[in-house]
């Protein structure tokens, strides 16, 4: 079975599947099988999957950067 790289939402602790006593908190990610009971938490909201994490603040980087040039770009044809 594959597995995921998981942390908890903000202000969250999320019971482990088969640890009921043990949590996954916002922290630190955390390796967990790909799971129904995972999948499940996810899709509720109180796990965020590492990679899709990863992924938004590379994308809102991207979009940062674009803005930062479509703006030098605009300064420059407007004679500043």
């Amino acid at each position: 079975m594959s597995t995921l790289q998981v942390k908890a939402a903000p202000g969250l602790s999320v019971p482990m599947e088969d640890k009921p006593r043990v949590y996954i908190y916002d922290a630190e990610p955390v390796s967990v099988p790909n799971s129904s009971y995972y999948q499940r938490r996810i899709s509720d909201g109180d796990l965020i999957e590492q990679a899709d994490q990863e992924l938004q603040v590379a994308a809102a980087s991207a979009d940062a950067v674009a803005d930062g040039k479509k703006s030098r770009a605009t300064s420059k044809t407007n004679g500043e």
